[in-house]
């Protein structure tokens, strides 16, 4: 695994924890995630994740909004020009983008991997609507000591 990064890399000494959802999510769940990540915020909690379902680019939507340490592990190299979003974050020093292949797109199998990496970066592990059938599931398993 070939990792690099942009931005902060104090980041990866502070405590982290993931946030992973599935690809298919409760309508009930949806609501209560926003809350997490409003409180994850305003606690001023580091909060790791890939960012790339649905829902977690919702959440990352709310951390943007904060002050708060946030460190997006994407399943594909980093982007020739990062996303207008993230600038405020990364000129402030409180974002760290770590890119976990060198493949230009994301695929299941640069998404699990990363997965794992964000599991074993993180001190806690925050999952929303993983079933046995998830991919996720496997790694919930895995890493249960780590799960809020």
């Amino acid at each position: 695994m070939k990792v690099t990064y942009v931005g902060n890399r104090d980041l990866l000494h502070v405590e982290k924890t993931a946030f992973m959802a599935s690809g298919k999510i409760m309508t009930d769940q949806v609501l209560q995630c926003y809350d997490w990540a409003t409180q994850m915020r305003d606690s001023g909690a580091c909060v790791v994740s890939g960012f790339s379902s649905r829902l977690e680019q919702d959440v990352l939507h709310f951390l943007l909004k904060g002050r708060q340490p946030i460190i997006i592990v994407l399943a594909r190299c980093h982007y020739k020009r990062m996303p207008a979003q993230w600038q405020q974050a990364l000129d402030s020093g409180r974002l760290l983008i770590i890119s976990t292949t060198t493949s230009p797109r994301q695929s299941r199998a640069t998404a699990l991997e990363r997965n794992r990496y964000v599991a074993q970066l993180c001190e806690r592990l925050h999952f929303v609507g993983v079933t046995p059938e998830s991919s996720l599931y496997p790694l919930q398993q895995e890493f249960k000591d780590k799960c809020e």
